[in-house]
């Protein structure tokens, strides 16, 4: 897991007492998250020291509350205590309220309870983006660029509702029934729908298609509980379909998840048995290697994964066994560098704790695991890495760690520091620009003003994305309208910097305006076909000499 909660205060004076807390976590805990994880003994302490220790907690806790000037919240106390014990071990080990803990576990089960539409707030309106496939609201005939204007009996447009507040009226329990009123455009009734909730899924795969005739690309956002499931559903088009023998996977700004998603992943990818995926090994865990099973169902020939710095844990596990294998290239730009496995525990009250449990290495026996003794430096590595030029040319980047270790054809590789690529690709430092940000941030919501009518024509007669790709370009007329319309709403940028961004921008549109008319996946086809990583791994894969520079 990928995911940092740093407390935002500090409670030091109490951490010689509350770091023996700790211990009575181990009581505490006991269920595990995810069928795949590997479970940890945690011990009860019954010596005199834990006893001591909790003794000292409750007597501190209650204290404060009979003796402190002011009122406290015990919940919130405990809550700031548990994160500031957390505080002293990793960055990755941390607490999680029960507040908290639907948002952050849903990604990861691959599914949430709710009516299944994608939206955003547009102009202080909830805008349907998509109604998920197979979801009750797309059953119901809720269509992308429908505004949901009322829930239940109120009005909820126009009266400042926010992101979070959306959520809460319109996820809920499975089987419950929430009733919306839509406004569709060019109609003066409101539209009054019925949903009932069901479980909805959370894909973990974004895009599956064809390159070219031979080379097939999957983005893998996520290696949720369902991500080798979706992974073979796509692999299968693509071989038995498609005709596809060459793969790039695209593991970029991918931050993790469950590691046996990532070894059953690998499973496709080694066709052999018994090679060595990645081992894991910690102070209370013994040794466990991953090795393949031989169990690969489809032929993939050549393979090209796609990194850069936001590529964490599991994306790093399936990254470092293809480099130390030399199966394939890794393309892009260094990982995030987090070589750490964390276990979920639930507490009492439906809390959670991710505890680091054991760090992983790769089949070279390298960590990748960038230092954190220094945790200021730690959460601002991306820009250190900007500022320092590394993002931009590979000659800028020294390994962390000097000890070298050999992949299976004898080449020098490094850890402590993430996963350094076979092949560099610069970022585009102009998307990463204020007024690029800025502008981007506009596109969607101009979308669904200006392209309003194409949006509804566009589903009758149905509209392929093939002629959508061939046709739709964004014209100078239209170019003008959006910054007439940033301008009016105010939003201050460099003019400029206009020429710099103004090709990426309007890519954006078409791109955008494909997710809106399809899917992610039609984003995705759009975006790629001048995304220089992408570019890359075909220019790798399509040259037959290419993937000999791994056996120097």
């Amino acid at each position: 897991m990928s995911q940092d909660s740093r407390p935002l205060h500090k409670i030091n004076i109490w951490l010689p007492f509350l770091l023996a807390f700790s211990l009575v976590i181990g009581v505490m805990v006991g269920l595990r998250m995810g069928s795949g994880v590997a479970p940890v003994m945690l011990e009860k302490r019954d010596d005199a020291s834990a006893i001591s220790s909790q003794s000292k907690i409750d007597e501190l806790i209650k204290y404060i509350e009979a003796k402190y000037v002011d009122d406290v919240d015990h919940d919130q106390l405990i809550d700031e205590a548990i994160r500031s014990i957390l505080d002293q071990l990793d960055p990755h080990s941390i607490y999680i309220s029960a507040e908290q803990f639907e948002a952050t576990n849903d990604p990861l089960e691959g599914n949430f309870e709710g009516i299944g539409i994608g939206f955003m707030i547009i102009e202080d309106t909830i805008v349907v983006l998509d109604p998920i496939a197979g979801g009750p609201s797309e059953a119901a005939g809720i269509r992308t660029g429908d505004r949901v204007v009322m829930v239940e009996d109120s009005i909820i447009a126009g009266i400042g509702i926010d992101f979070e507040g959306a959520k809460k009226l319109l996820k809920g329990e499975k089987g419950t029934e929430v009733t919306i009123g839509i406004k569709r455009a060019h109609e003066a009734e409101i539209r009054k729908y019925t949903i009932t909730r069901e479980e909805i899924p959370i894909n973990s795969i974004d895009a599956a298609y064809m390159l070219d005739d031979e080379t097939g690309y999957i983005r893998l956002a996520r290696f949720s509980a369902t991500a080798y499931d979706e992974f073979m559903q796509k692999l299968e088009h693509l071989v038995e379909k498609e005709g596809m023998t060459d793969l790039v996977l695209d593991l970029r700004q991918n931050p993790g998840g469950y590691l046996p998603q990532a070894t059953k992943i690998l499973n496709q990818i080694f066709p052999q048995r018994d090679e060595l995926m990645v081992y894991t090994e910690g102070r209370r865990s013994s040794r466990k290697d991953y090795v393949s099973t031989g169990r690969a169902f489809f032929d993939i020939e050549d393979v090209a994964v796609l990194i850069d710095q936001g590529s964490a844990s599991a994306s790093e596990i399936v990254a470092g066994a293809v480099q130390d294998h030399d199966r394939g290239y890794i393309i892009g730009r260094r990982s995030f560098g987090k070589g750490m496995v964390q276990q979920q525990f639930m507490l009492r009250d439906g809390s959670a704790l991710r505890l680091t449990i054991s760090r992983y290495y790769t089949p070279s026996g390298r960590s990748i695991q960038k230092p954190y003794d220094d945790l200021e430096q730690y959460d601002n590595d991306f820009m250190d890495r900007y500022y320092s030029g590394e993002l931009l040319s590979e000659d800028r980047y020294a390994p962390q760690d000097s000890s070298e270790y050999l992949t299976t054809n004898g080449r020098v590789v490094y850890g402590g520091g993430g996963i350094w690529p076979d092949v560099f690709v610069p970022l585009d430092t102009n998307l990463l620009s204020d007024d690029y940000i800025k502008l981007r941030q506009q596109i969607t919501p101009f979308i669904f003003r200006h392209y309003e009518d194409q949006i509804y024509q566009a589903a009758e007669p149905p509209l392929t994305f093939k002629a959508f790709n061939k046709k739709f370009e964004v014209s100078a007329e239209d170019w003008e309208t959006f910054l007439a319309e940033v301008k009016n709403k105010k939003v201050h940028f460099d003019y400029s910097h206009l020429p710099k961004i103004e090709s990426a921008l309007k890519r954006m549109i078409k791109a955008e305006m494909a997710r809106v008319l399809f899917d992610d996946s039609a984003f995705f086809q759009v975006w790629n076909e001048s995304d220089p990583d992408v570019q890359k791994a075909v220019e790798v894969l399509a040259d037959p000499n290419s993937l000999t520079v791994l056996n120097n």
